[in-house]
């Protein structure tokens, strides 16, 4: 793999005609590995002059941010240096060369501001529903399971086994395992297929790690922080709300409040960070799981305006609906308040109203120059319809805190509004599964039947 990614980079400083593996916009692992895994299948199998070229579709800044993709890359020896990131090609320039033909691995809908490269995409590989009004006019091959890898995993296998060797194997295999959720038949994330093709990479590699210790270390790097400056945190998994011109931002971090208050240069750090996003608040919800699994919360509020900072802090303090029971943590800072959170079943995104109804409140507070409406109560409707557009985590999908599951949520453009472990994770079979959607059916022709009548 390192000698064709070698060759990869070196391919960029030439004029030859590129054929970019495209993965999604949230770069997790496994649209990582498959478009590495792809891209490889494709320059050993394919007689054609275009240069196969795998891009990870974030800029190289962002790469820190996925721990759990750092942390695979470093364990099966390919150096982050030979990797291609967005921001180091140019695609619209290529496609308007006529250079440039597209794989798009693990999605199909090109975002608005790549609607120009669709006329290049040569090829869908996703196992998410398709969207059928908005997919390109080219060969799409979807199926629903539970990693994108598989379906890479399927071609390379079917198509040509002896061009994968051992450090290929194991990033398809690790990558299957964490996205089917260590094919766990409770959670039921895995199909036949995947597990039919982890057991085939088994079968050829005996020597690949034991299912549960990689599951376990890449959910483990996952969540890992302890590498990233204050702002790498912040920006990890942050929502942003506004209200008539208040920014304010939430982030999930996953260490607890202690370590995070006692971060060298932590005030500096929190106010540079909402000076450089024109943010009015922060508010870190830290998060740290006890041997039970269950989530530990804690809250920090930074706010250099006072009458605003008392305002959250006070709605924080008095809601009833639901309880956060917080206890103040003594702050030697006069902008930043923090609390220990008694009730660790309010999650982000029951917190996330709160924090609208604290902005109601402070404009109440004010005084409303004549003519212009007052700021009224916020409907749960009007809170919804804000969250889905409060902005998405840098890393899309992992948004870890919406109901905290403590295992990975499906990547952001699998077309669910949550993730489905956010009520815990759920008992379902394939028998299970099945019956339900026979009852739906025949309610539905019931429904039918009678409205005819």
């Amino acid at each position: 793999m390192e000698d064709y990614l070698q060759a990869c980079r070196a391919a960029l400083q030439e004029s030859r005609r590129l054929h970019v593996v495209l993965g999604n916009e949230a770069c997790d692992l496994d649209s990582m590995v498959s478009a590495l895994a792809l891209a490889f299948y494709l320059a050993k199998t394919t007689e054609a002059e275009d240069v196969f070229v795998p891009v990870l579709n974030i800029k190289r800044s962002e790469l820190p941010l996925r721990g759990d993709s750092v942390f695979f890359l470093q364990k099966m020896h390919i150096p982050e240096s030979l990797l291609i990131f967005r921001d180091e090609i140019d695609l619209h320039a290529l496609r308007q060369a006529g250079r440039l033909s597209l794989t798009l691995v693990d999605h199909h809908v090109l975002p608005p501001s790549d609607a120009a490269l669709e006329e290049a995409v040569a090829e869908v590989l996703d196992h998410r529903p398709i969207e059928q009004k908005r997919c390109p006019p080219c060969h799409v091959s979807v199926e629903l399971v539970g990693s994108c890898t598989t379906l890479v995993t399927e071609r390379i296998l079917q198509g040509a086994p002896e061009i994968l060797d051992w450090q290929t194997a194991a990033l398809l295999h690790g990558t299957i395992i964490l996205d089917c959720v260590n094919m766990d038949p409770n959670i039921g994330k895995a199909t036949p297929k995947d597990r039919k093709y982890v057991e085939q990479l088994e079968a050829l590699f005996p020597d690949l790690p034991e299912r549960k210790d990689i599951f376990d270390s890449l959910q483990k790097a996952k969540f890992d922080v302890s590498g990233l400056t204050t702002e790498q945190m912040l920006r990890k998994d942050q929502k942003t709300i506004t209200r008539q011109g208040l920014k304010v931002a939430i982030s999930a971090i996953y260490v607890d409040l202690e370590a995070f208050l006692q971060r060298s240069g932590l005030i500096a750090d929190l106010r540079a960070y909402c000076q450089a996003h024109s943010y009015d608040a922060l508010v870190a919800m830290t998060i740290v799981f006890n041997p039970q699994n269950e989530p530990v919360r804690q809250l920090a509020i930074f706010c250099p305006h006072a009458a605003l900072r008392m305002t959250i802090c006070g709605v924080l303090e008095r809601s009833q609906s639901p309880s956060l029971k917080l206890t103040p943590v003594p702050s030697s800072h006069p902008n930043l308040q923090a609390y220990l959170q008694g009730n660790t079943q309010v999650s982000r995104k029951k917190f996330l109203p709160l924090l609208q109804e604290a902005l109601s409140a402070y404009f109440d507070s004010m005084t409303i120059p004549s003519g212009q409406p007052e700021t009224g109560g916020v409907s749960r409707e009007q809170v919804d319809k804000e969250l889905d557009s409060a902005g998405t985590p840098l890393i899309p999908g992992l948004s870890q805190d919406e109901e905290d599951p403590p295992l990975p949520p499906t990547p952001m453009n699998s077309l669910v509004d949550e993730c489905p472990l956010d009520q815990g994770l759920p008992k379902l079979s394939a028998e299970a599964i099945f019956e339900k959607c026979s009852q739906i059916s025949l309610s539905q022709s019931s429904s039918a039947s009678l409205s005819k009548k």
